[in-house]
């Protein structure tokens, strides 16, 4: 049986004489070199594979059973992605985007040659760049309690009641507390969001990460990616800084990261 075909991404070949050394990284198995494949405008960065060692059913069984072959293999992927970042125009692959052959992979790139040229000149000049916001839901609600016009409204409403009227009140005034500190993250959130969308090509909301995954004792409550045009990102970052500013005592913290490869804003089969 033929080698497999592991693919990293897919590069311009024109960008190929414009780096003096090809880095040298070794492959998914940590043996074989990563080399490429030219095919006409477009070159795939690739390692081969043991089809024995490397069969479909044994990679799905590592992504499901082995947890630490699965972090060191993702690692992998995504460092080998990110070296040729550093040189190249780069459509990154899926982690584990492996083909039967050669043959299987030209033909794939062939019949999606219009699609990976048109990422090509999307990604041209331009950086993906990551946006989590983190909120402080105790530092927040407590400003809510004091200062949101709603709260203060019905705590004016439930100092006119009797005694024990105002009890069973002020029980439904912490729930409303909660409910506003919900449209107020949500409201905060969408409006930054919408401020930077005008700095970027392209923007997309991604899923929240939960503090198992973020390790953080603040609530992930937006998460966020942008294609940016080079020329825009130091703009684009000092306008996180006067959000983080005018939103810091509020409990509010946003972190900006990149430049990462364009894997939300690219194009392949």
């Amino acid at each position: 049986m033929d080698s497999l075909i592991y693919l990293y991404g897919l590069i311009p070949t024109k960008e190929m004489a414009s780096v003096p050394s090809f880095p040298s990284l070794k492959g998914f198995g940590g043996k074989e070199e990563i080399f490429t494949i030219p095919m006409d405008t477009i070159t795939a960065i690739v390692c081969t594979l043991d089809s024995n060692e490397h069969s479909e059913e044994s990679i799905k069984e590592n992504i499901q059973n082995d947890m630490d072959w699965l972090q060191e293999k993702a690692f992998h992927h995504h460092e080998t992605v990110a070296a040729f970042y550093k040189y190249f125009t780069i459509i990154p692959l899926k982690f584990c985007t492996i083909y039967k052959s050669e043959e299987s992979l030209r033909h794939t790139v062939e019949i999606n040659k219009g699609i990976v040229e048109k990422s090509f000149s999307t990604l041209h000049g331009n950086e993906e760049w990551n946006l989590k916001i983190y909120c402080d839901d105790s530092v927040l609600k407590e400003y809510i309690t004091n200062e949101d016009p709603v709260m203060q409204a019905k705590r004016n409403e439930i100092n006119e009641l009797s005694p024990g009227r105002k009890f069973f009140e002020m029980k439904k005034l912490d729930r409303l507390a909660e409910t506003q500190l919900e449209n107020e993250k949500n409201r905060i959130c969408e409006e930054v969001h919408t401020v930077l969308t005008e700095f970027s090509l392209h923007a997309a909301i991604k899923k929240n990460w939960s503090k198992d995954a973020t390790g953080r004792q603040e609530i992930m409550t937006w998460n966020s990616v942008f294609l940016l045009p080079e020329e825009g990102v130091e703009r684009f970052l000092e306008q996180i800084q006067r959000f983080e500013k005018e939103m810091e005592s509020r409990g509010w913290r946003l972190e900006a990261s990149g430049p990462w490869p364009a894997y939300h804003f690219s194009s392949f089969a």
